[in-house]
Parts: C-alpha cells; structure tokens; sequence
C-alpha cells in the first residue's frame, strides 16, 4: 500500500511538472508565432459552399465579423510543437506515448497542408484538401498505427464496461484506425467557436489523464496532462475574442491523439461519453447532410450543432461555456464509469 502510494505521488509529481513545462514552452513560442502569422498574413479563408455544395449563407453571416478580423489560422503548431518538445525530451516511452505522439504529428501533417492551401487561397469554395482526401489520409495514419498496436504492443481486446474484455484479433487495427478517424473529424468538426475545440479537447484530455493515473500508466498520464497544460496556454490568446485560430492543424492532430490514448488506456467505449459533445457536435453534421441529400430538407438552421444555437440567438460564449459545462459533467462520469466498470 504504501509502495503503491508512493509510485501515485511521484506520478502526480511528475506530470503535474510536464504540465507545466508545456505551458510555458507554449507561452514562449506564442509571441514568435504571432509575429509570423501576422507578418505573413495566415489569415485563415472564409468557405462558401458546404459538403453538400449549396451556399453557406447562414455559416458566413455569423462569421462575418470573424474574417472581417483577419484571423491567423495554424496557432495549432504552437502547441504540437510544445507537447513534442516535452515528450521526446522527458516523457518518451515504447508502450505509452509512442503511439498518441505519433498520431498528433500525423494529425498534425495532415491538417497543416490543408491549411497551407487554405491561406493560399487554393481550392473553390471550400478552401482546403478535398474531405474525401482528408479522409483517406487520415485512414492511413490510423491503420499504421493500429497495426503497431496490434502487432508490437500485442493489443487483442477491447474492455466492454461492466462486461469484461471482448477479444478481436487483428480486427482491433481497424478499431483503432475508425477511432482515429471518428475522433480527429470530431475534434476538427468542433473547432468553429473561440475557445470550443480547445477547452473541450484539454477537458478530455485531463479525463483520461485521471484515467491513466488510476492504472498506474504515469507516463501515458504525463502526456494527457502535457496536452491539458499546452492548451491552456493555447487558450488564453484563443477565448473570446480569439487572437488566433488552432486550425486543422491543432483539431486534427488533438483528435487523432485522443483516439489513439483512447485505445491505450482500453476505455475506447467511453469515449462517447466524455466526449460528448464531440458526439453531438459530429451528429449533428451527419444527421444534417443524410436529411438534405435523402429528404431534401435541413434538420438544424445550420449544423454543426453550435452552428444551429448561434443561428437561434445564442451568443457565442454562451454556447461555448455550457458545452464546457456538459464536458466536464461528462468527464466526470465517464471517470466513474471507469472505476465502477472495471477499466481499472
């Protein structure tokens, strides 16, 4: 017992203290970014049509003010860059953070070109890679490293809560390759608010940082809390009204990453429920492109679902504090449902 308490405190420690490194590499890279993106102007380019390909009139009229601004896109490398520079310094590991490192630099790639030809002005109407390329991509960066869970870390099952552990074989490669993908879409979904993406996505983290800690797996720990201490540095400059955008680069790269620590900590089906609002926020968007394609009529004013509130007279940070709300109600649960379900 005591061992066991001494291995948590040391723990604590040593995550409390990358938390914190991260912030601070963050807060220093930010002014050097800033010049950057204003000096070059990465000012983030306005869509005009959506998936579907109609106007996105109601999209632009509550963004309006937003490009008028000339807000700077890719703030996202800022803290990729931080998280990166803490991990492969003091918190590297083969079982625990190869893999979520890994995936929020393939995120990150994936997101970064898109959002290189975004602020070139490439592309009509949608101003970035093509979704279905995005995709593909994305696919890629989850199946590789879904076999390397498979087959190097020897990964086989995945953990049903209050049931016990459900056995796939080789299929959890492509259950890891759709959590990548469902989540990364998810987080870069959700990222239209000043504040949404971030806050919600370091709430998640800091859940399965919780998570992690309970399993002893201190390392894995440390990189879930490396991520919550960058984005609260991120967060500053980012709440309303934001200085900078995260762009694809950062929700790509978050939400690969948080699939990925998903699978690590064998709580993949409780995702769902501390992300929530990453659940609604992507269903939203399906429900609204199935209703338009199939019965030629929208569900939501506008979709994503924060897209709709907006729409109904909600002002910006009124929706984007109550989902943090509802995020940190659901992380809460999701934690015990961890521990009254056998996760740990």
């Amino acid at each position: 017992m005591e061992h066991t308490l001494m291995q948590l405190t040391h723990g604590l420690a040593s995550t409390f203290i990358l938390s914190v490194s991260a912030f601070l590499i963050a807060m220093l890279l930010t002014p050097p970014y800033t010049f950057l993106a204003y000096r070059f102007k990465f000012w983030k380019k306005q869509r005009t049509t959506s998936t579907t390909g109609e106007k996105l009139e109601i999209f632009n009229k509550l963004h309006a003010d937003k490009f008028r601004r000339n807000i700077p896109t890719m703030a996202g490398v800022v803290f990729i860059i931080a998280i990166a520079v803490v991990t492969l310094a003091f918190n590297l590991n083969r079982g625990q953070t190869w893999l979520p490192l890994a995936a929020l630099i393939g995120g990150a790639g994936v997101g970064l070109l898109d959002d290189i030809i975004n602020v070139r002005g490439y592309g009509k109407g949608v101003a970035g890679l093509r979704s279905s390329l995005k995709f593909v991509m994305i696919a890629i960066i989850g199946l590789v490293l879904g076999w390397f869970f498979y087959a190097k870390l020897g990964a086989v099952a995945i953990h049903v809560p209050f049931i016990g552990d459900l056995a796939l074989g080789w299929g959890i490669i492509p259950l890891f390759a759709f959590a990548v993908i469902a989540t990364g879409n998810a987080v870069n979904i959700s990222d239209g608010l000043d504040g949404l993406a971030g806050g919600l996505a370091g709430i998640s983290f800091g859940a399965f940082g919780v998570i992690a800690l309970l399993q002893s797996q201190f390392i894995l720990a440390g990189f879930c809390f490396t991520v919550v201490g960058a984005l609260l540095s991120y967060l500053w400059f980012n709440i309303y009204p934001a200085r900078f955008f995260m762009g694809d680069t950062g929700s790509f790269a978050l939400g690969a990453s948080l699939g990925v620590v998903a699978m690590l900590t064998n709580t993949l089906l409780l995702l769902p429920i501390i992300g929530i609002v990453f659940v609604a926020e992507a269903g939203s968007s399906l429900i609204q492109i199935f209703s338009k394609k199939v019965f030629k009529h929208k569900i939501f004013i506008s979709a994503p679902i924060h897209q709709h509130l907006q729409a109904t007279g909600w002002p910006e940070t009124k929706v984007t504090m109550r989902f943090w709300v509802i995020a940190n109600v659901a992380a809460f649960i999701g934690v015990l449902m961890a521990l009254a379900g056998g996760s740990i």
